[in-house]
């Protein structure tokens, strides 16, 4: 088998159906599998494989595996000399497998392979490659300042800006389409469990340099990114929490518990600044924006500021996960 393409699902079940057709519509010459995994969602997406996809293997989780768990867990059913780890709201453009395939194929030094995306609209989404994660680009990080300063290499997305159509050389890419050999997978240890959440494939993306390997671009591979196909369903403050949390886990254990807290405190800081802002200047956003979002805006600053703070014990029990029979 070339590749196996795992899907991990988390109540996305229509992400998911329009997700697989694209796959099955454009993917031919190579010998390849697809399996979906669900993550204890149970939102109907099994009855719609079976129906609509026999050729898809489905696996059920008993139990929220986080991302992680369950992208290993269907691992450990493939058997693709490749795998290609691929998010649910993504929909798949032309050629792109077979271009980040082949790409991956002529390059024996690479980590992870990851390819362009775009947003609903067709916009670039600049999140498709990013530098590793550290204070000052995680104090700094703002819509405004990236549309400012895009081929800073603080920010580490001057790749999407190359029009060479050569492979790039970067620090990460995106878990939304990552591909990877499944010989250097499992030599860089697979996706580390101690994230449920965010952050897994900066750190598989970093253990594959630890290991002297070459993260890689490909623009000529193009993707849809729906962005949070899953979690946007129900956005709040735990995403944005959790992110913030998943970071701090990422730098504790590549930098050390003294540069975490350091984070953890410049985050809190920047948090109530932004609270404040918002304060400050709220006759002009409510005229602008409104009611709800203004006050979506305030509790996500607002929590973030408590969670740095040390208030979200909450964050503890998502740090040890319980194993989950998957059928």
């Amino acid at each position: 088998m070339d590749l196996s393409i795992i899907i991990v699902n988390w109540n996305s079940r229509e992400y998911l159906r329009k997700c697989l057709a694209t796959i099955l519509a454009e993917i031919s010459g190579i010998a390849f599998e697809a399996i979906v995994i669900d993550s204890a969602s149970f939102d109907g997406c099994a009855e719609m494989v079976k129906q609509h996809y026999p050729q898809v293997k489905f696996l059920q989780s008993s139990e929220n595996l986080g991302f992680s768990g369950a992208n290993n867990r269907a691992v450990d059913a493939s058997t693709g000399r490749y795998l290609l780890f691929l998010n649910p709201d993504t929909e798949i453009v032309g050629t792109a497998i077979r271009t980040l395939l082949g790409t991956a194929q002529g390059l024996p030094n690479a980590g992870a392979v990851g390819c362009k995306l775009l947003n609903s609209d067709g916009t670039l989404q600049t999140s498709c490659v990013q530098a590793f994660p550290t204070i000052l680009n995680q104090l700094l990080s703002a819509e405004v300042l990236r549309r400012l300063t895009p081929r800073a290499r603080l920010w580490g997305m001057r790749a999407i800006f190359d029009n060479s159509g050569k492979p790039s050389p970067v620090e990460m890419i995106s878990g939304a389409c990552l591909l990877m050999r499944r010989e250097v997978f499992e030599q860089v240890g697979r996706f580390s469990t101690e994230y449920f959440m965010y952050a897994e494939d900066v750190d598989l993306c970093y253990k594959a340099r630890k290991f002297g390997l070459t993260n890689y671009y490909v623009s000529e591979a193009v993707v849809i990114h729906h962005g949070g196909g899953s979690s946007q369903q129900a956005r709040s403050n735990f995403s944005s929490v959790m992110m913030m949390e998943s970071t701090r886990q990422f730098l504790k254990k590549w930098r050390g518990g003294f540069y975490s807290l350091g984070y953890r405190f410049a985050l809190s800081f920047a948090a109530l600044c932004r609270v404040l802002l918002l304060l400050v200047i709220s006759p002009v956003l409510l005229a602008r924006s409104g009611l709800t979002r203004w006050k979506s805006s305030c509790g996500k600053w607002f929590a973030i500021f408590g969670w740095g703070l040390g208030l979200s014990r909450w964050t503890k029990q998502y740090r040890t996960l319980r194993p989950a029979r998957v059928d």
